[in-house]
């Protein structure tokens, strides 16, 4: 009955003010920032360093950080593919909830896979996507571990983590890759504006 009855329910995307109409009052272009890389490659530093120097010169975004989403949205999600899959679909959905609001969003998840990536970009709109690779070999991010979750998954307390049980899988073309074991966060942050800059200002 409640499917049969959901068949009425229509979107109400065109009966809102529309993007352009947000994006103009912003005086902003919206984008989806989309950092992809291992647990402690940087991903979480490097998304507030750019909301905070995003708000500074004038624009509205929001972070949606890996961990924020999954002790909300997703927090009935384990870690098996399924739900991994279902956690970044989510992610993806907010992100274009977010997109049509004028807003430029930082998602700063692991999306591991170029299939679960693609599945993303897909939802939000591929040219609306700008993808930056948090690259750092893997015993770099062990060494950094600053919320010890290699530590766990070494001693077995968490199953199927990225980079020790399941595979990362490196994005194929990226718009920024940076080696964050390389550079200081001030270096990549300049290097994240250089790439996201001439896509959101008006």
């Amino acid at each position: 009955m409640f499917l049969e009855n959901y068949r009425y329910i229509y979107p109400v995307a065109e009966s809102v003010n529309s993007r352009q109409h947000k994006e103009n009052r912003l005086q902003q272009r919206a984008k989806v920032i989309w950092l992809t890389g291992l647990s402690g490659s940087g991903k979480t530093t490097l998304s507030t360093l750019l909301e905070r120097e995003l708000s500074s010169m004038g624009f509205l975004s929001q972070v949606l950080d890996g961990d924020n989403i999954r002790n909300g949205i997703s927090n009935n999600l384990g870690f098996q593919h399924e739900d991994r899959v279902e956690n970044i679909r989510r992610v993806a959905e907010v992100s274009r909830l977010m997109l049509h609001c004028g807003v430029i969003t930082i998602c700063a998840c692991i999306s591991p896979t170029e299939e679960i990536r693609q599945m993303a970009y897909e939802i939000i709109g591929k040219e609306d996507v700008i993808e930056i690779f948090t690259n750092s070999p893997l015993q770099v991010c062990e060494q950094r571990d600053p919320k010890g979750l290699y530590n766990k998954a070494r001693m077995g307390k968490i199953k199927n983590f990225t980079g020790i049980h399941a595979p990362f899988e490196h994005p194929s073309s990226p718009d920024l890759v940076i080696n964050t074991d390389q550079e200081p966060a001030t270096a990549s942050l300049n290097r994240m504006l250089q790439t996201i800059l001439p896509s959101i200002t008006i």
